[in-house]
């Protein structure tokens, strides 16, 4: 991310201040003032703003606890170090430690600290209440389970901590998430734009943006043409980097993380193009809707203070709960499967050394996310030099494959080094197979989108194994691609856990090839 700093004296004194508030900005803006932060707050970095909301969350969290466990004791009439004596030193330690660690995990896997730059602040307070329901439960039965406590003191208790941890939760992240918001209003953190348009929509929008009195936290690089065909209207206020052909040179270029997509309604034809060029890059999309869009219902409103109606398209398809606890499933999956399976990892490799001259494992590279490549792994089930004459694919009596190699491939064995995989977060569990560079550029020519697979992690087995399995050529690559981006669209944790029964199915009944 790009930042812009600003500096300024203003607003500094109260007495500058005026004597009524006329809507909530104002009252915020009081609020930062009074305690010098309008002027002098400024999250320095993505990384350092997700640090210092880890640090409140914590201290909140050490707070609520060291409170509640003196009430626990009727302390509170004490000294606070004879309270934390009498208690004694190794078990408060360990719940200064143990606490914050799991409130902070808690809302990790909840999302919270995913896209603080990007996050409405009403939405937030449903998630941070929803965690905060769930963690109370877990972690004061942890703390109060020891004692002989009758029900009705334990319910009042639990209901007493629930209460001041969640309403000191809420007040210091929703401070700190408007003093976030203020740092983009006010201009200070910006995101290298593009605009895709040049005629009126485009030239309106970027003249609305621009004279608006608050920032939409944009900082416009330059804009590239819908079409050949379009005017020379907007090279009047921005550069043209391009045109629609070369969309994907210029993200990296520029470093590109926003576009704003502004085309006129008779060049709508267009955006297919522009959405299967920039859909799977790690980007978020706003597309200028028209008359038609809104009625058909494709437009939210994400911010009541944004006059600006977008369709937004966000990076990731996954909600930021079930993204981290795909990550989890992913890494606690692949441990689980190294050491379980090394026996057969062990037969493996002796019986691929015994088939024929070469190394045990074949690393191949392939393209995943968001087009990145990477190098897979799998147990050799060809002989060596397979591809002398160029990339190809297998089929069923490829002379290439040995004895052994057809068995581990009928039982898919030849994929289980592909865990390593998994646990680097290269792959997942769960999603499309990844393919080589080579069938992406003949598979593009004729199904552009074939690139939106790229949108997710590949998998060591997707929607379209399960329902297709193995492509021995270019056109079933493309009929397997029809069940993948079904997945793409559809993707959640139910969803995966499906489809590992469905292959674990497969795998023990020897249908694969």
């Amino acid at each position: 991310m790009s930042y812009k700093y600003l500096d300024s004296d203003a607003h500094h004194q109260i007495a500058d201040k005026p004597a009524a508030f006329k809507d909530a900005n104002s009252i915020l803006n009081f609020l930062l003032s009074y305690f010098s932060l309008k002027s002098s707050f400024t999250i320095p970095s993505r990384i350092g703003a997700i640090f210092t909301l880890l640090f409140l969350d914590g201290m909140v969290a050490v707070a609520t606890w060291v409170f509640f466990y003196v009430y626990r004791f009727g302390l509170l009439q004490k000294d606070f170090f004879w309270s934390m004596a009498y208690l004694g030193w190794p078990d408060v330690f360990l719940g200064l430690v143990v606490v914050p660690f799991g409130w902070c995990f808690l809302y990790y896997l909840s999302g919270t600290y995913f896209d603080l730059y990007k996050k409405a602040r009403i939405v937030e307070i449903k998630r941070t209440l929803g965690a905060c329901l769930i963690g109370t439960f877990i972690i004061a039965w942890i703390a109060f389970s020891n004692d002989a406590l009758d029900f009705a003191y334990f319910k009042g208790i639990l209901w007493k901590y629930a209460l001041v941890h969640t309403s000191l939760t809420l007040l210091v992240r929703m401070l700190y998430l408007s003093m976030i918001h203020h740092n983009v209003v006010s201009g200070k953190v910006l995101f290298n734009t593009l605009i895709i348009g040049g005629n009126e929509n485009a030239i309106n929008l970027f003249k609305k943006i621009k004279s608006s009195k608050k920032s939409y936290g944009n900082r416009f690089v330059g804009f590239v043409y819908s079409s050949l065909e379009s005017s020379n209207g907007m090279s009047g206020y921005l550069p043209k980097l391009g045109n629609i052909n070369e969309l994907e040179a210029i993200i990296d270029k520029y470093k590109i993380e926003e576009i704003i997509v502004a085309v006129d309604s008779d060049e709508h034809s267009s955006l297919k193009k522009i959405l299967l060029q920039v859909s799977y890059r790690q980007v978020y999309i706003k597309i200028l809707p028209d008359l038609y869009d809104i009625i058909s219902g494709s437009v939210r409103i994400t911010d009541i203070y944004d006059d600006s109606l977008f369709i937004h398209i966000a990076p990731s398809l996954m909600p930021g709960w079930q993204k981290v606890s795909k990550r989890m499933l992913d890494i606690a999956g692949s441990l689980f499967a190294l050491v379980v399976l090394s026996p057969i990892y062990l037969f493996a490799s002796i019986k691929v050394l015994m088939s024929s001259p070469g190394p045990i494992v074949y690393r191949q590279e392939r393209v995943g996310l968001y087009g990145k490549k990477f190098n897979i792994l799998k147990f050799r089930s060809m002989v060596v030099n397979a591809e002398a004459l160029g990339p190809s694919l297998s089929s069923d009596g490829d002379p290439r494959i040995t004895k052994w190699g057809r068995v581990m491939r009928k039982y898919r064995i030849d994929e289980l080094p592909q865990f390593f995989n998994v646990l680097k977060g290269d792959m997942s569990l769960v999603g499309p197979r990844p393919e080589r560079q080579h069938f992406i550029d003949i598979i593009s020519k004729s199904q552009p989108e074939y690139r939106y697979l790229h949108k997710v992690r590949p998998g060591l087995t997707s929607w379209g194994m399960v329902k297709y399995g193995y492509a021995e050529n270019v056109t079933q690559m493309v009929e397997r691609m029809k069940y993948d981006i079904l997945y793409i669209e559809n993707c959640s944790l139910m969803l995966d856990i499906k489809i590992i029964f469905h292959t674990i199915a497969t795998v023990l009944g020897g249908h694969g090839k």
